[in-house]
């Protein structure tokens, strides 16, 4: 298998588990805001005390943060032009895999938040997450720009991210 075949193989998993990645905390949230703004709310939630309001929250705020500043500070090694083509794109796949983890907790965070103490700030905590999780989906386009690629590594990714399968 050539050295482009396994990377076209990590990119495939990349682009799988972020999606997974973005798609759980969706209904999870989903739910918690449909009951906290529905009329009908039956079911029996414990008062949990308002420290935990206030952790969550901080937790929240906090993920968001740390995912860009990780994301940001484990990329830094990738401009180095010692390593391979290979190794920056791995390292890339492996950072950004650790970013969707982040982001997943910070929408499960959201939605307990919002769903235990209907507090909207979480909404609009969650609302900047789905704005994170956006504009971070790896494309051809941002990979480029996040490991500042020239001329024919630039094509290499092009060529990875390419679907022959279509």
């Amino acid at each position: 298998m050539s050295d482009i075949d396994e990377l076209k193989k990590e990119y495939r998993l990349l682009e799988r588990n972020v999606l997974l990645l973005i798609m759980v905390p969706l209904p999870v949230f989903s739910y918690a805001y449909l009951y906290t703004t529905g009329k009908s709310k039956d079911l029996l939630i414990p008062n949990l005390p308002e420290f935990l309001n206030v952790l969550f929250m901080v937790l929240a705020v906090s993920g968001l943060l740390l995912q860009s500043m990780r994301f940001r500070k484990r990329l830094k090694p990738t401009r180095d032009k010692s390593l391979t083509f290979s190794e920056r794109f791995i390292s890339y796949v492996r950072t950004t895999m650790e970013r969707y983890w982040i982001l997943l907790a910070v929408g499960l965070i959201c939605a307990a938040g919002l769903f235990f103490f209907q507090n909207p700030g979480f909404t609009i905590a969650y609302a900047v997450c789905l704005i994170v999780v956006s504009l971070g989906k790896p494309t051809p386009d941002r990979i480029v720009s996040a490991l500042r690629l020239k001329k024919e590594e630039k094509d290499k990714v092009y060529e990875i991210v390419r679907r022959e399968d279509l």
